[in-house]
């Protein structure tokens, strides 16, 4: 298995420890889009309680991304997201919370899917 691929298995298993549902392609898509920085231990979680992670969580993927019009509904989407995680889970990854965005937002296709 490539370090890829345990990268991914570990988003998924973190995912369905949660009871939250996904899809494992479209997982490793978004995974896939995040390069080397899943390999970077500060890089690989998003800080649900850094206001500024959170603006570049929404502008770096929301609106660069995913070309979403800045809104107070990105902003509402990121909560929701942090919320169905866990606020008190220390280690939100990136790429299930993007995964999450992505699914909440409609915006697979970005992803060819």
């Amino acid at each position: 298995m490539s370090k890829f691929d345990e990268k991914v298995a570990l988003y998924k298993k973190f995912m369905d420890d949660r009871n939250l549902r996904s899809n494992t392609e479209l997982l490793a898509a978004v995974t896939k889009g995040l390069g080397p920085s899943i390999y970077k231990k500060d890089a690989e979680t998003v800080s649900g309680s850094d206001p500024k992670e959170l603006a570049t969580v929404k502008n770096n993927f929301l609106i660069k991304k995913l070309g979403l019009a800045d809104s107070k509904e990105l902003d509402e989407g990121i909560e929701e997201v942090m919320e169905r995680i866990g606020k008190s889970e220390r280690n939100k990854y990136r790429a299930c919370v993007y995964y999450m965005l992505v699914k909440k937002f409609d915006k697979e296709a970005v992803y060819g899917f």
